[in-house]
């Protein structure tokens, strides 16, 4: 079984669409709607077209949906959206494909911006947070953005809590040598509705950095210092 995993807040003008596209996914899966803080009857559209519901009242913040749904999970792959990007069903299946045949972490290639003359903080924490985890190869590639995928196999080495910090979970997943491979590459950000910021600053942006310090300071803890790389054996105590 494919357990679909969408959270979701005040969705109802895109949630039958991104329900009837996840639905293509699998013949044999289970839909899972979070709906928090919703006062629109998002829960309601998503019980009615089948999906299993799990209501919370308040808003649970960014990504802890995840965590929810994931706990709630019945399949041996677990694919993970958003209500707000409605994405068709042939770009959806080669993360659940990859996770079926073998692969533990199922990433969308999608890396951000990055043809910009500055690059966008974020960008910088993905591509940094790979170079770190010796996996260049995976560009900004991170569980960061959706569509990705998860075998039961790597959610039970991550655990279910750290899918509330992406980054976290990424790096956890990569120093553990789960099988992370990019299965499809999707451009979510020309989809991805556009976020309302506090005058200049961007509240998501900040706090998807501060995940990313997260994981390293996971990994300073895990590997030491130097996060595993060498100090070629300098003798610092021998100089004062």
């Amino acid at each position: 079984m494919v357990s679909i995993i969408v959270p979701a807040m005040n969705e109802r003008a895109r949630l039958p669409s991104v329900l009837r596209e996840a639905s293509k996914v699998h013949p044999r899966s289970e839909t899972i709607v979070v709906a928090n803080g919703s006062t629109d009857g998002t829960a309601e559209i998503a019980a009615a077209i089948g999906a299993r519901v799990i209501r919370f009242a308040e808003p649970l913040g960014h990504d802890v949906g995840r965590r929810v749904g994931a706990e709630a999970a019945r399949g041996q792959a677990l694919l993970f959206m958003d209500a707000d990007m409605i994405i068709s069903a042939a770009e959806l299946r080669p993360f659940v494909r990859a996770v079926l045949s073998g692969v533990d972490v199922a990433l969308n290639g999608y890396s951000g911006s990055v043809g910009r003359q500055r690059a966008h903080p974020v960008v910088l924490a993905k591509y940094s947070l790979n170079a770190w985890l010796s996996r260049p190869d995976l560009h900004g590639a991170s569980m960061t953005a959706v569509p990705h995928a998860l075998s039961r196999q790597a959610l039970e080495v991550i655990g279910p809590k750290l899918l509330e910090i992406p980054p976290l979970a990424h790096t956890v997943a990569a120093v553990r040598g789960l099988n992370i491979q990019i299965a499809n590459t999707v451009a979510v950000g020309s989809i991805n509705p556009v976020r309302r910021r506090v005058g200049r600053s961007d509240p998501l942006a900040s706090l998807v950095v501060g995940d990313h310090l997260d994981a390293v300071h996971w990994l300073i803890q895990e590997q030491g210092q130097r996060g595993g790389y060498s100090d070629l054996n300098r003798l610092r105590g021998k100089v004062r």
